[in-house]
């Protein structure tokens, strides 16, 4: 693919093994990306912290949903929202934070964001009705959509190409960590307390974060790069994007993907608890085992298929990976096989889980590599597209009510078959795309 106007500064490669190199040399004028290098380490962290956020918020607060409907007197259905309200602030927020990272830098927008983030999480921990939590759980993903679009932004302006795919895989090292041992985490809190200790927790979290944010994370926009333009021009760059063809056949296909795992987070507390009669510590070691699968995978896509197999190829064997599990979730859920039981459901949650090791970092590598001039507008979209799809998957989970796990298993599989069906019509591997946006 074409270079698309990235300078040699501008780029960081990466070793075999995934593992920053040592500092290269800047030219004048980029002291911040020079800074953020000689801290690749610490960058690496503060970056994996700021995506693992959004799985803490989400996944600590799972094992709650059952109390959460007792205590405030809520059907399900309703407390479900507290999750879709969640994702579709963050959907939304990204649409405003990335555009202003690409007009103020990196540091402000997301520095902002953080604050807020810590004001609603506190506010959640004395919400007295369901109606008020959802309203600051909607607070809470619109702060936090800072961390998760500036995150994507940064990492555009230091890499690219296979460097970025590989840098994504490791990403995913990091703040898949958190999946694995926020349910965990919940389930003990929920142990020493109720389901409020869990915002408590994440509060606290919020301010760590934030102080780490402040001192270690360099701006990596130089001021000569930012776009001068107010909303007019944002609007303009965001449609020229969704004018690429294959951009946005990657960013609907990761959606879709996105929307397939999410229809799995916000039904499982239910399908495994409350169909499987397992407990909120078995629901937690389930969750974790699964992440650990989705982390696994996406390592072996960057230490080992990256620079070996071409990224098309391995996005689409997870997405077919994925119709496969989803096919075999229905069919088990559908009873075509009799009562199977928990463990093969288990099984087929956690082969789906797994192949969004592939899908996700490479769908967002290849999208990215189609932009550089707005990497923070282009990271707003393929952010704001995952989570509104995803918001709209969940409550379609529970519309049967909690006797019955089929609608979370179609919901997979018309999301899989879907970003299928974008990634082999809209974004066509098998052609040499000479363009780019």
């Amino acid at each position: 693919m074409p270079d698309s106007g990235l300078s040699r500064a501008q780029r960081i490669p990466t070793t075999d093994t995934g593992a920053t190199p040592p500092p290269l040399t800047s030219p004048p004028g980029s002291a911040a990306i020079a800074a953020a290098r000689r801290t690749g380490i610490l960058v690496t962290l503060v970056l994996g912290g700021l995506t693992a956020l959004p799985p803490l918020s989400m996944d600590m607060y799972l094992p709650a949903l059952p109390a959460v409907t007792d205590s405030l007197h809520a059907p399900a259905a309703t407390v479900q929202l507290t999750l879709t309200a969640c994702l579709a602030g963050m959907a939304l927020g990204q649409l405003v934070v990335g555009p202003m990272s690409d007009r103020w830098g990196r540091r402000r927008p997301l520095l902002i964001g953080m604050i807020v983030y810590i004001f609603a999480t506190a506010i959640c921990v004395l919400a007295p009705t369901v109606e008020l939590l959802i309203g600051f759980r909607l607070l809470q993903g619109l702060a936090g959509a800072a961390g998760i679009v500036i995150a994507r932004a940064v990492v555009r302006d230091l890499y690219d190409g296979e460097a970025m795919a590989r840098f994504f895989s490791t990403l995913m090292l990091i703040s898949g960590v958190a999946p694995v041992i926020a349910p965990v985490i919940g389930g003990q809190v929920l142990r020493l307390t109720d389901w409020r200790g869990i915002f408590a927790v994440l509060t606290v979290i919020g301010v760590l974060l934030t102080l780490v944010v402040w001192k270690w994370l360099h701006e990596t926009l130089p001021p000569a790069e930012r776009h001068t333009g107010g909303v007019g021009d944002a609007l303009r760059t965001m449609r020229g994007l969704l004018a690429d063809r294959v951009f946005t056949g990657y960013m609907i296909a990761g959606s879709l993907a996105f929307a397939a795992l999410f229809a799995y987070v916000s039904a499982s507390p239910f399908v495994v608890q409350e169909i499987y009669g397992a407990s909120p510590q078995t629901f937690s070691l389930l969750f974790g085992i699964n992440s650990v699968g989705l982390i696994a995978v996406g390592q072996i896509n960057g230490k080992i298929l990256v620079g070996r197999v071409s990224l098309d190829k391995a996005l689409g064997f997870g997405l077919a990976v994925i119709v496969l599990a989803s096919v075999a979730l229905l069919l088990m859920t559908a009873g075509v096989f009799g009562d199977v039981g928990l463990v093969p459901v288990a099984t087929g949650l956690f082969v789906l889980m797994s192949a969004m090791g592939l899908a996700m970092p490479n769908t967002n590598t290849q999208a990215l590599m189609r932009t550089k001039h707005a990497a923070g507008s282009a990271s707003a979209l393929l952010g704001t597209s995952q989570f509104l799809i995803g918001a709209v998957a969940s409550p379609l989970v529970g519309i049967a009510g909690e006797a019955t796990a089929v609608p979370m298993a179609v919901v997979q599989l018309v999301c899989a078959v879907g970003a299928m069906a974008c990634f082999l019509g809209m974004c066509r591997p098998w052609q040499q795309v000479a363009g780019r946006p």
